[in-house]
C-alpha cells in the first residue's frame, strides 16, 4: 500500500468548486437567493486558509504553554457556543465550561496520556486536533441538554425527570453515530488514514479510540453540565424564604 498522500495542486483543487458552481447556480435560478451559500463557501475558504497557516505554525510550537493558551480558548468558545439556544448567565456560562473542562479535559488526558502515550505529553499535532474532536462533540450534546432541559423545566417538568430527558436527547446523535459508522459512514479521521497509506486494521483501531472519546466525553461533560443546574437550582430554592 502506497505510504505518500498526493499533493493535490491549486488547478485540481479549483475542479472541486465546479459542482459548488452548479448548486449555486441552481440556488439562484430556483430561489433568487444564492448569497448565502455563495458567503459560506467563501467564507469557508478564507477559514481553512488561516487555520492552515495557524496550525502549521502551532504544530511546531515547542512550549507547553502554547498549546494549553489554545486549549483554553477552544473551550471557552465552546462553553459559549453550547449555550447559544438558551438565554445565558454567567452561571450556566460557567457551569458549562466546568462540565466541559471535567468532562472533555478527563477523556483527552486519558487519551493522550493513557491510550496514546505522547512524548512530549503536550505533542500540539495530536493534542489540538484531539481536543477538538472531543470539545466540538461534547458541545453539541450539551447544546442540546441545556435546550431541551429549560424547555422541559418550562413545561413544569420536575428538574430530576427533565435531566434524563435532556440527556437523552442529547446523546441521540452520538448514539447514531455509533450505530453507523462501518455501516453507513467511514468516519473522516479513519478515511484519512486509510488515504495517506495507514492500514485498515490500524485506522480502525484509531477510530474506536476517537467514538469512544467522542461518546464518554458527551455523556460526562453534559451529565455534569445537567447535574451543576439541579444543585444551583435547589440552592436558590433554599435561598428563597417560604
Amino acid at each position: 500500500m502506497a505510504s505518500e498522500v498526493p499533493t493535490i495542486s491549486l488547478p485540481a483543487l479549483a475542479l472541486a468548486l465546479v459542482p459548488v458552481a452548479v448548486t449555486l447556480g441552481i440556488l439562484h435560478r430556483w430561489t433568487r437567493d444564492a448569497v448565502t451559500g455563495a458567503y459560506s463557501v467563501a467564507r469557508m475558504l478564507g477559514q481553512l486558509l488561516v487555520i492552515g497557516y495557524f496550525l502549521d505554525y502551532l504544530f511546531n510550537a515547542s512550549q507547553a504553554w502554547v498549546v494549553l493558551a489554545v486549549l483554553s480558548v477552544m473551550l471557552f468558545a465552546a462553553g459559549w457556543i453550547s449555550l447559544r439556544t438558551v438565554q445565558r448567565g454567567r452561571q450556566m456560562l460557567v457551569h458549562a465550561i466546568l462540565a466541559l473542562l471535567a468532562g472533555s479535559g478527563f477523556v483527552l488526558l486519558l487519551t493522550t496520556q493513557g491510550v496514546l502515550h505522547l512524548q512530549p505529553w503536550y505533542r500540539p499535532d495530536y493534542m489540538i486536533p484531539l481536543a477538538g474532536m472531543i470539545l466540538a462533540n461534547s458541545m453539541n450534546a450539551l447544546s442540546l441538554a441545556a435546550d431541551r432541559f429549560a424547555s422541559e423545566l418550562a413545561r413544569g417538568v420536575a428538574p430530576v425527570e427533565a435531566r434524563g430527558i435532556a440527556l437523552h436527547t442529547a446523546m441521540i446523535p452520538v448514539i447514531n453515530a455509533l450505530f453507523a459508522v462501518g455501516l453507513v459512514s467511514l468516519p473522516g479521521m479513519m478515511t484519512g488514514q486509510i488515504l495517506s497509506g495507514v492500514s485498515p486494521l490500524v485506522a480502525v483501531r484509531y477510530q474506536v479510540m476517537i467514538m469512544c472519546m467522542v461518546f464518554g466525553a458527551s455523556g460526562i461533560s453534559t451529565a455534569l453540565y445537567l447535574q451543576l443546574c439541579i444543585r444551583a437550582g435547589a440552592a436558590k430554592q433554599a435561598e428563597t424564604p417560604g
